[in-house]
């Protein structure tokens, strides 16, 4: 039988220590109070306890409360591991999980589709100018007396009313319409291709955060490791010092080299937590929240040779791109600088009306109350002393830098990649390299921790083979996930989004 202690109370007395023996007919505890649902066994009649000191006789209320308590402690028995489990999974990611978390809710991936939004409103303003444009005026007039029309004598009303509309197609502004409706096609591609440059640099970023906690975790099990063999090897240079086996040199040295180690496992603790603070500011997630991520077991090798990822990236790269496109701009740009060199020709269509009353139905002076007109307008400005050939000559000069710019890009990238490439195989082969050292190094910790418990070795063999087995385990873990780090900046590097492999 199990028992359980709980305060009672019986009437007319203080709270007690009360023994309860766990029983089928035990149905609840609530506020020092504590019911049967068959008092029977524990109770007499009058509500002495038969058996212990304290006891209350359920009343209906109290089997009320009883029973509604058991429902609501197991709903929330049930609940609360669901709602724990339902927390931690969103806090727990995958790679995937964690890019597309971060696509959704990055601040300047927003940003970039708001300018990506105004540069297409751009376009649509810009493909207006190719359509008539309709205007109307309302004009009243107020004279201070009446007078008479100077040519035909016809008295005039002290109040004039006038009504006014027209509508005006403009029929050729030197391709000035045509191009500037052509640059802002320009930018809107621009944009677009923007907004991808945002997207593939959060992708990096995400990545680099993700392998970076992943590095964080297993470095400082390596300095959880380094503590617990450290402490091992302290418990044993002690009972070796107690017996006189080993000098107090030794023994000091055992303790601090464990003082160092965890000195060392407080940095990897600090490093981790920064690193988690990290991937939540870009999942704009609390920077507390203690974030969960998927290990990454499978590494694929780099089987793709520098050239291929050189003509990769000079073919995917957003920058070259967007170059292209501002080369294009300034090409149009020197287009729209000779619009002066021709005419600028417009039709318009007029409507009238006047009188000398708001309805502007004729009256005093109006003879002719109700026209209309059409105009054609040709206007060319022959002499502005070189004013248009300067402008040419300016947006010529930008169109050369323009293409310098690409070229220099083009430049640029290639070093980017090679450099990324470059460091992504130094890692690949340290991996292997540093794996094999690593079998080493433990055996070589084994046997040393042996040789110690024989008197073998000293405590200086095991310090430095622990220190040893700590560096290794180090440097295979940070070339593990430098060479993800690598291939991550590699696949930038060429343009790469984050579902492509290299």
């Amino acid at each position: 039988m199990k028992e359980a202690y709980f305060t009672g109370f019986s009437r007319g007395q203080k709270p007690e220590k009360t023994v309860l023996r766990h029983s089928p007919d035990f149905a609840c505890f609530i506020s020092g109070s504590f019911f049967w649902v068959n008092p029977k066994p524990f109770c007499n009649k009058r509500g002495v306890n038969l058996k212990y000191r304290h006891c209350y006789i359920p009343s209906p209320i109290h089997d009320f409360v009883a029973v509604s308590a058991l429902i609501l402690w197991t709903f929330l028995s049930v609940m609360f591991p669901v709602m724990s489990h339902g927390a931690e999974n969103r806090n727990f990611f995958t790679l995937n999980q964690a890019i597309e978390t971060a696509v959704t809710v990055n601040l300047d991936l927003k940003q970039a589709d708001e300018q990506t939004n105004a540069a297409a409103a751009v376009v649509n303003q810009r493909k207006t100018a190719f359509l008539p444009v309709l205007g109307t005026a309302y004009q009243y007039r107020h004279k201070d007396n009446f007078s008479n029309d100077p040519i035909t004598g016809t008295s005039l009303s002290e109040d004039e009313y006038s009504f006014s509309a027209s509508i005006t197609q403009p029929i050729f502004k030197g391709f000035a319409i045509l191009n500037q409706y052509r640059m802002a096609g320009l930018d809107f591609d621009a944009a677009k291709f923007e907004k991808e440059r945002v997207r593939q640099d959060l992708v990096l970023e995400v990545k680099n955060a993700y392998y970076t906690i992943l590095k964080n975790q297993k470095l400082e099990a390596v300095a959880k490791e380094a503590v617990n063999q450290l402490a091992a090897h302290l418990e044993v240079a002690q009972n070796f010092y107690k017996v006189g086996m080993i000098p107090l040199n030794d023994l000091l040295k055992a303790k601090v080299e464990l003082a160092n180690a965890k000195q060392d496992l407080i940095e990897a603790d600090y490093r981790l937590l920064i690193s988690r603070s990290g991937l939540n500011r870009i999942l704009r997630h609390p920077i507390n929240s203690n974030i969960n991520i998927q290990d990454v077991v499978h590494f694929s090798a780099l089987n793709k040779d520098l050239s291929f990822c050189i003509s990769i990236a000079e073919d995917q790269r957003i920058e070259i791109k967007v170059a292209e496109l501002l080369i294009k701009k300034a090409g149009k740009a020197v287009q729209l600088a000779k619009k002066d060199y021709y005419p600028s020709i417009d039709l318009k269509a007029g409507y009238y009306r006047s009188g000398d009353n708001w309805d502007v139905n004729g009256g005093l002076g109006a003879a002719d109350p109700d026209r209309w007109d059409i105009t054609a307008t040709a206007s060319w400005n022959i002499w502005e002393w070189g004013r248009t050939r300067y402008n040419i000559k300016e947006q010529s000069h930008y169109l050369s830098s323009a293409e310098f710019e690409k070229e220099d890009m083009i430049e640029k990238i290639r070093l980017e990649v090679k450099s990324s490439y470059l460091t992504a195989r130094e890692s690949e082969k340290n991996i292997v390299t540093v794996k094999e050292a690593v079998v080493q190094a433990k055996e070589n910790f084994r046997i040393s921790e042996e040789r110690y418990k024989e008197q073998m070795a000293t405590s200086t063999d095991v310090l430095d083979a622990q220190t040893l087995l700590s560096t290794t385990m180090t440097n295979y873990y940070n070339a593990l996930y430098d060479f993800q780090l690598s291939k991550a900046s590699l696949a930038r590097a060429m343009g790469l989004n984050e579902t492509g492999d290299i």
